[in-house]
């Protein structure tokens, strides 16, 4: 971002430019190194007491001042449990911080932070508007050793990693718990040791250490990786301790403070009459700590955190679910022999039985939840009743039914239920209770708009045997199987009358967090959709929004760019009209073989672009990886997002290859292509998927478009995306999706698709399958 002169020397002013300290400071050291000798004192007495401890627990944790696990203004080599994250807000004159922390892996976690700086103004281009400055980074804390017997736990870690650099420092931390006291050491540099009475270890290996090199604030190096400044200049000693009350709901804080206020970014110094911060945190409930305190000898906070941990959460009841019906036995629970039945037959063998036994006219009966249903034939059975009630109950939208032998095949798309093994496990039960014993195996063909993705098969007589509690769950799950589509012989018992037309109206919620305007730049829409199908792989997408309210009155700042605008005019797009039609799009899909799936599409694509194109994606079953091309050319849109097209158009598309790597649930995905801006680059996308679907992730894009990409340097964001059946009491198989880009810009810009194919066969995931086995029987 462009600065004028004035803020640009004043910015200048308020960082040093030597890592030596000036002669003005030497009375500060002197009563600094007094706190700093008490504080070494304290721990070589708690030493003596260290190497009696075992090894505690995990304690529970709390966030400080900047979003990450700690005391106040410092952190801790604590860290919470994976799956973790958090939101809070922390009030310390003249900052307040608005934090979304989120712990993707048992030894990393990772916080965002949003800080306004109430006594200083933002400087927009060309004039400042009056508001407050912002600013907004990401930080990372690794660790590097877990506490044991004799030895604390250690971690290193870097705020504002590649941001402004306002608030940047790196530090190592030691934390060691005795009993209800949980001590903290740490040495730091930058922003966190300002105080600076210490000399640079690393020093001693390299000189060109000692010196911290100076940050312009000019918008040049904003979001860059400046490994320059990492761990250089002076140092300070930090650290507290956090005593557990006897009351589980009160925690006492006390740390040392490694900066002394007196070298704040735009020339904002502050006062502070000692460097030991004092604080009390009051443990609402499980989701929620409050923290007052007095830091600086002189000033109040206050945080508010919220937090879950989102990773390892179940699924809430579900009251509002039609009940799942109960099992009755059936002639084939009998003939399960330790032949036929094994748990490890697989599908194709029960597929071979003789076709006779599907003409079976074998009748019984049974009662269900519902009603006294009869058990038929599949040549007698009544498919569209059945049809209906695997809708209504199991949540599949039925496209048609087959046969191949003693295997039923129901194709069709799961529309409510999130965990493939849960709608798997109702329709078997329906199933089974309509059936005679001609059928041994039930399997469910997920479909997509019209690509068959996975068969999840059930074999039936030891579904049922699980559960009438018979066998145990280990046993079930070898007569679970996930395989790839098989393209084999089958007698279509029943096909589903299309249905053409699809309407819906929905409330519409698009945000922007972190804008330089305001934290929370929103807009609530009312959403009218139509989806008319021609067939199954051809349909045709138009949507109209309507404005019902916003707070674009305090959108005003538009980003100076070098490239072309493909998205930094995001604010005419949202303020031209009151109604716009985002979406007016035709789109057809192609099952190309058994793991290669094709689309194409023409239209208006998304808010910005329209225009025509193609993906191809290869993605085999039980492998870790998958591969995909999409080729696009686009024309820019007019802004009232109608069907007006400004002059700019550019051909644009990425290679993708996605690789599981088995470890610790961690995803990578790599693209390589043209964006949107005509600059070529790569995108790296890292994220931890876990067991219950939630997944957490970041990506950065690197571009040709170097020096022109502005403030930012580089494309990036975090993301979290959840399930929302964790939360709801009814079943859902929707997520809800919290995106955070620190800067909007055009360099990296990728075309924002309504269909992804590697979206559409996220059945595929395997891993998600199987961990939630378990869900079969609910």
């Amino acid at each position: 971002m462009n600065r004028n002169e004035n803020l640009r020397d004043a910015l200048r002013a308020g960082v040093r430019s030597s890592g030596q300290p000036s002669a003005s400071r030497c009375e500060e050291r002197d009563v600094s190194m007094r706190w700093v000798r008490a504080l070494a004192l304290l721990a070589l007495c708690i030493a003596s007491v260290l190497h009696a401890q075992e090894a505690p627990e995990q304690p529970q944790t709390s966030q400080n001042d900047f979003g990450e696990t700690g005391l106040m203004q410092t952190p801790s080599a604590r860290f919470a449990g994976d799956g973790e994250i958090g939101f809070a807000y922390s009030r310390v004159e003249p900052y307040t911080q608005l934090n979304v922390f989120g712990q993707p892996f048992p030894w990393m976690e990772a916080a965002a932070r949003y800080t306004i700086v109430s006594n200083r103004l933002y400087p927009t281009d060309p004039h400042p508007n009056g508001q407050s400055y912002k600013d907004k980074s990401i930080d990372l804390k690794i660790r590097l050793l877990d506490e044991s017997h004799y030895l604390p736990a250690v971690a290193v870690g870097i705020r504002d990693l590649a941001g402004t650099g306002l608030f940047s420092s790196e530090y190592f931390v030691g934390s060691k718990r005795v009993g209800p006291f949980d001590f903290s050491l740490g040495l730091a540099w930058g922003y966190m040791g300002a105080r600076g009475d210490l000399p640079n270890p690393l020093g001693w290996i390299d000189p060109a250490f000692n010196h911290r090199p100076v940050n312009d604030f000019s918008g040049n190096n904003t979001g860059k990786f400046t490994v320059s400044r990492y761990f250089r200049g002076p140092t300070a000693l930090f650290g507290g301790v956090e005593y557990q009350t006897p009351l589980s709901w009160l925690r006492l804080k006390a740390e040392l403070d490694g900066n002394d206020y007196q070298h704040e970014p735009l020339n904002n110094n502050q006062p502070q009459r000692w460097p030991i911060n004092l604080g009390a945190l009051f443990r609402v409930n499980r989701y929620a700590d409050l923290t007052v305190g007095y830091e600086r000898g002189n000033t109040a906070m206050v945080t508010l955190n919220i937090h879950d941990n989102i990773g390892h959460r179940t699924e809430a009841a579900k009251p509002l679910d039609p009940p799942p019906e109960p099992v009755t036995a059936t002639a084939a629970t009998a003939a399960s022999g330790d032949s036929s039945s094994d748990a490890g037959s697989s599908t194709a063998t029960s597929s071979m039985a003789a076709s006779s036994t599907v003409a079976s006219s074998t009748v019984a009966s049974s009662t269900t939840a519902d009603s006294t249903v009869q058990k038929v034939s599949t040549a007698n059975a009544d498919w569209a009743e059945i049809s209906r009630i695997l809708e209504q109950n199991a949540g599949i939208k039925v496209h048609h039914i087959a046969q191949r032998g003693t295997e039923l095949l129901v194709y069709g798309e799961q529309k409510r239920y999130f965990y493939g093994a849960e709608g798997l496990g109702r329709a078997a039960r329906l199933l089974n209770n309509r059936l005679d014993s001609s059928v041994d195996w039930i399997t469910f063909v997920s479909e997509n708009h019209g690509l068959a993705i996975v068969e999840d098969s059930v074999h039936r007589p030891k579904f049922v045997a699980y559960l009438d509690h018979d066998i145990e769950l280990p046993a079930l799950k070898r007569s679970v199987e996930q395989d790839p589509t098989a393209m084999q012989a089958e007698q279509v018992l029943y096909t589903t009358p299309p249905k053409r037309l699809d309407l819906s109206l929905a409330p519409g919620f698009e945000k922007s967090l972190g804008s330089p305007d305001a934290p929370l730049i929103y807009q609530i829409t009312a959403n009218g959709k139509a989806t008319y199908h021609f067939n199954d792989n051809l349909w045709f997408d138009a949507q109209v929004n309507v404005n019902l309210a916003n707070n674009y009155n305090l959108y005003t700042f538009d980003a100076p760019s070098s490239l072309p605008r493909v998205r930094t005019d995001v604010r005419q797009y949202l303020e031209s009209s009151n109604v716009t039609m985002p979406l007016f799009q035709l789109t057809g899909t192609r099952q190309l073989g058994t793991d290669l799936y094709g689309m194409a599409y023409a239209g208006m694509l998304e808010m910005m672009f329209g225009g025509v194109g193609g993906e191809v994606l290869y993605r085999p079953m039980n492998d870790n990886w998958a591969f995909g091309v999409d080729a696009n050319f686009v024309r820019q849109r007019g802004f009232k997002q109608d069907f007006t097209f400004r002059n700019y158009s550019v051909a644009t598309g990425l290679a993708t290859f996605y690789y599981d790597t088995g470890w610790h649930g961690m995803h990578t995905a790599i693209s390589a292509g043209r964006y949107l801006a005509g600059d070529w680059g790569t995108t790296i996308d890292v994220s931890r998927h876990f067991d219950n679907g939630v997944r957490m992730g970041a990506y950065a894009t690197f571009t040709t478009a170097g020096s022109k990409y502005g403030e930012g340097s580089f494309d990036k964001g975090v993301y979290l995306s959840v399930p929302l059946d964790l939360f709801l009491p009814w079943s859902k198989n929707q997520r809800a999706n919290l995106n955070w880009e620190p800067l909007l810009r055009d360099g990296g810009a990728r075309l924002d698709k309504q269909y992804y194919l590697y979206d559409m066969t996220d059945d595929r995931d395997s891993g998600l399958f199987d961990q939630n086995v378990d869900k079969i029987s609910h």
